[in-house]
């Protein structure tokens, strides 16, 4: 039986990369798909319908060898400024893929205002993004996950977006909640975003069952040593086309979920489920905050634009484990692993090597000492698009109490001042910012306590005299 997920693309970050992942997850699907076959694999991401009809009628995948009529994506577009979403609708390659009675667009925006998208939008359109959410699960078979893609640097994507989690969590509560959320750099240009990002982390810890935390800093510098130049200068395409300056950081983060969702969609000799990632790698509720990282790095489903050389197995082990490919500014190895997950993808790997490797790096790893072997492995036989084999590492660390800290740092700054502060209390009780400080220092200590927490002695034998 098929697995159906659903995309939540929420504020101007989340439509870009939305619009990103699912150019890609076209051409992936493309690539492996050469006989126009809707198959179990197509239908986790896309309905087939016939478009003849006013309200498009949905073909069941059935025995997986029907032909495609016509693709819709299983998504939900949200922004409260209209031009993103009009422009992925408007888009010559995608806006056929989209059912615009899933998708909302305000006009004014949210402000860059946590609280304002939280506590005004939210609850004004309620009732009208219950709709557009049910109406895809209800073209769902077995839905299994729901994946919302938002940053928490502006007001509509944390304050909209985490409201919407919440909506989630009470009407369906049976399917995961998976959260892409992007964490602003420190020279963020919305002043307000350590705000948004500390209001935005406390919702996350209470209404997602995994997140997968990016920053725009690294993505910036992955994005500039792949092309060689900073994310300021101009980079073009193998084709000679200009690309937009944060189009080659959305990229990465397309392919992260890409493969995240890989094994979900193609055969391989070990399928990984997303409900089994929260089983295997998220020991404690609230900790379910996973380092991510992939290797070789790209952002093209092109691989003439990338100028790196092609990777061997192992080095996809060394560099997935490098500071300098992890999605969030951390260096894991310097940490205490709690579990850690390797989807590798490509049919030329053997289940040999990929032990080989684990047994290579474990001595340079800390796990826990009550999870020494807490090692999940995924193997999809499909490649990437443009690669041979290719490699995503999700991990469990503490190393992420460090991004928090970051989060608070930037927030007592603002906060101690009382600086923008009247444009939140407009819409929320000071008490908001206390219980989410709170909160999310709470989290920090129950990580450093797990990093600081020593393996027990073993019992002593006492002589039976």
């Amino acid at each position: 039986m098929p697995r159906e997920l659903i995309t939540l693309q929420v504020g101007q970050c989340g439509n870009q990369i939305g619009c990103k992942f699912w150019d890609l997850a076209l051409r992936e699907h493309a690539a492996n798909n050469k006989n126009g076959i809707f198959d179990d694999a197509l239908s986790s991401f896309f309905r087939n319908v016939d478009t003849r009809y006013d309200d498009p009628v949905e073909i069941p995948v059935g025995n997986g060898k029907g032909k495609i009529k016509a693709l819709k994506a299983r998504a939900v577009l949200i922004d409260m400024e209209e031009g993103v979403v009009n422009e992925i609708l408007r888009d010559k390659t995608l806006s056929e893929l989209f059912d615009t009675r899933q998708s909302i667009a305000g006009s004014s925006g949210s402000g860059n205002n946590w609280a304002q998208g939280h506590f005004e939008y939210g609850p004004k359109y309620e009732e009208e993004i219950i709709e557009r959410i049910r109406r895809p699960v209800e073209f769902c078979d077995s839905l299994q996950s729901f994946l919302m893609i938002h940053s928490l640097g502006g007001g509509t994507g944390s304050g909209f977006g985490t409201y919407i989690l919440s909506l989630l969590q009470d009407h369906f509560p049976d399917a995961y909640r998976f959260t892409t959320a992007v964490f602003p750099s420190e020279d963020d240009d919305v002043i307000t975003s350590p705000y948004n990002s500390l209001l935005s982390l406390r919702q996350l810890i209470d209404h997602s069952d995994c997140v997968l935390p990016l920053d725009n800093a690294s993505l910036a510098d992955i994005s500039g040593r792949i092309s060689g130049k900073s994310n300021a200068e101009p980079t073009y395409d193998a084709k000679g086309k200009k690309v937009r300056p944060f189009d080659s950081m959305n990229s990465i983060a397309a392919h992260l979920l890409l493969n995240l969702t890989s094994s979900m969609r193609f055969g391989g000799s070990l399928n990984v489920d997303l409900n089994e990632i929260t089983m295997n790698l998220v020991p404690y509720p609230r900790m379910h905050f996973l380092v991510s990282s992939v290797a070789p790095l790209l952002y093209s489903a092109d691989p003439k634009s990338v100028n790196f050389p092609p990777r061997s197995l192992d080095q996809m082990f060394t560099d997935a484990f490098s500071p300098s490919y992890q999605l969030i500014r951390a260096d894991p190895k310097r940490d205490i692993y709690l579990a850690c997950m390797l989807m590798v993808r490509g049919a030329g790997v053997e289940m040999s090597d990929i032990r080989r490797n684990i047994e290579r790096m474990r001595p340079n790893l800390n796990f826990i000492h009550w999870n020494q072997e807490g090692w999940k492995v995924g193997h999809c036989l499909t490649p990437a698009i443009g690669q041979r084999d290719s490699l995503l590492c999700l991990s469990n660390n503490c190393c992420i109490k460090d991004t928090f800290q970051d989060v608070v740092n930037r927030f007592k700054k603002l906060y101690t001042r009382k600086a923008h502060l009247h444009h939140y209390l407009n819409y929320m009780d000071k008490d908001v910012f206390e219980d989410s400080l709170d909160t999310v220092r709470s989290l920090i200590d129950a990580y450093s306590a797990l990093q600081h927490r020593q393996a027990p002695a073993p019992p002593r034998l006492v002589p039976i005299v």
